[in-house]
C-alpha cells in the first residue's frame, strides 16, 4: 500500500496534472504514492493517508468523476477514523460559489470521521495560470505535517 492515495477529482484536467505534479514531489520527499483519477470506494484504503484535488464544475459542484464516490461515501457511510487527509481544491473566484467541490468532500470526509491534515488550499485560476506552482509550494508545508 502507498504510504499516499492522491485522488483526483477534474473536469478538463487541471486537478489530474495537480495531483500528479503533488505525487512526484511526495515521491520526491520519499514517500510512495498511487494517483487515481475519480475512483470507486472500493478502490480506496478506509485508513492511511489521502491527498484529494479537485476542481470545481460549474455552480460549486463536485467533478463527474467524484460524484459516484462521494454518493458512495454518503450511501455506504464507512468509518473513515483511521484515515488523515490533505484537500486541494481548484476554482475560479469569478463564480459565486469558489472551490466549493473541495469544501465538499472536505466536510463529507470530516463528518465520516477523517482529520484533515493542515489547512484546505484553494488555488484561483485566475491568479494562476499554472497551478502547479502554488499547489508545489502547499505541498512543501504539508509534507512536513506528516
Amino acid at each position: 500500500m502507498a504510504d499516499i492515495t492522491l485522488i483526483s477529482g477534474s473536469t478538463l484536467g487541471s486537478a489530474e496534472y495537480v495531483a500528479e505534479h503533488l505525487a512526484e514531489k511526495l515521491e520526491k520527499a520519499g514517500f510512495s504514492t498511487e494517483t487515481l483519477h475519480g475512483p470507486e470506494l472500493d478502490e480506496l484504503p478506509l485508513f492511511g493517508r489521502w491527498l484529494v484535488v479537485s476542481s470545481t464544475h460549474g455552480a460549486g459542484e463536485l467533478p463527474n468523476n467524484l460524484q459516484p464516490l462521494l454518493e458512495q461515501i454518503a450511501n455506504q457511510q464507512p468509518d473513515l477514523s483511521n484515515m488523515q487527509f490533505g484537500a486541494v481544491g481548484l476554482g475560479s473566484s469569478e463564480y459565486d460559489i469558489f472551490c466549493g467541490a473541495i469544501k465538499q468532500i472536505d466536510n463529507i470526509l470530516i463528518a465520516r470521521g477523517a482529520t484533515r491534515i493542515g489547512s484546505r488550499f484553494e488555488i484561483d485560476v485566475t491568479e494562476h495560470e499554472i497551478p502547479e506552482d502554488p499547489a508545489e509550494e502547499w505541498v512543501k508545508n504539508w509534507i512536513n505535517l506528516l
